[in-house]
């Protein structure tokens, strides 16, 4: 039974959980992951959508096997996992996540690796992993504090509550809201139209957030100039910055672009 369902569609790639109702994240979802991810980085797509079948985004992972396993056999499991979720953190292209109903545990951490975030109202995140007495194993609790700071993250990582789409909006966490039934839609039309637009610049400015969360301002202000200038070189730019450049001159309004991403 697959896990996993991706299709490539122009300069969008599409990757949905598609083991419902819970999309529990199981080894051979793991696996399916890599290979998806491997797919999607050879496809020529732009931008990737991630979403997921059923009511839920996910549940988290499939816990049924954990106690049957040595402490080595667990840590070559999450090791590999977290490999496999870095992937998609690290894809050079850019990522939307569309969540819907309960995102939890691992599901939470795949989502919380992707560039973008819309939710559904009634969308609700958390780390459950309190509740059993262990940690996040793929490296959320982390990235929440990335983004809202250290108090929110160890509150909620004390407490395991389901926080609803909303707070997560005002918390910084995610980007978007919307209604529960236009998610979907809204998702993909925002991907197509980053899949559409400077994609190589896009990547530059992703590659400048994730120095910037490693070294600080200094580490990303001096990878700038490496990442900026060979954009320059680009046929995207040596076509519309010369035709904005006329349309100043001219005291007209600059003119849309139809960006190729090369």
């Amino acid at each position: 039974m697959s896990h996993i369902s991706i299709t490539i569609e122009g300069n969008l790639a599409r990757l949905v959980l598609s083991n419902p109702p819970q999309n529990r994240l199981a080894q051979e979802f793991f696996d399916e992951l890599r290979d998806a991810i491997s797919l999607i980085a050879g496809s020529g797509a732009r931008a990737a959508l991630l979403s997921a079948d059923g009511p839920d985004f996910s549940y988290g992972g499939d816990i049924v096997p954990w106690p049957t396993l040595s402490p080595e056999q667990l840590r070559a499991a999450f090791e590999k996992r977290l490999g496999t979720v870095n992937q998609w953190e690290r894809l050079p292209v850019l990522t939307v996540a569309a969540v819907q109903g309960l995102c939890f545990g691992g599901g939470f951490e795949l989502a919380i690796r992707s560039d973008i975030i819309f939710a559904g109202a009634s969308a609700r995140f958390g780390h459950p992993e309190q509740s059993l007495g262990i940690v996040t194993m793929l490296g959320g609790i982390q990235r929440v504090a990335e983004r809202v700071g250290r108090a929110f993250a160890m509150e909620w990582a004390l407490t395991s509550e389901q926080v609803p789409a909303q707070q997560m909006l005002e918390r910084g966490v995610i980007n978007r809201v919307v209604a529960d039934e236009s998610l979907l839609e809204e998702a993909a039309a925002f991907a197509r139209k980053l899949a559409d637009g400077p994609t190589r610049a896009h990547l530059a400015h992703k590659s400048l957030l994730r120095i910037w969360t490693a070294g600080g301002l200094a580490a990303a202000d001096g990878a700038l100039l490496d990442l900026a200038l060979p954009l320059f070189e680009t046929e995207d730019v040596k076509s519309a910055l010369p035709a904005a450049v006329e349309a100043f001159k001219a005291d007209l309004p600059r003119p849309t672009f139809k960006f190729k991403g090369r």
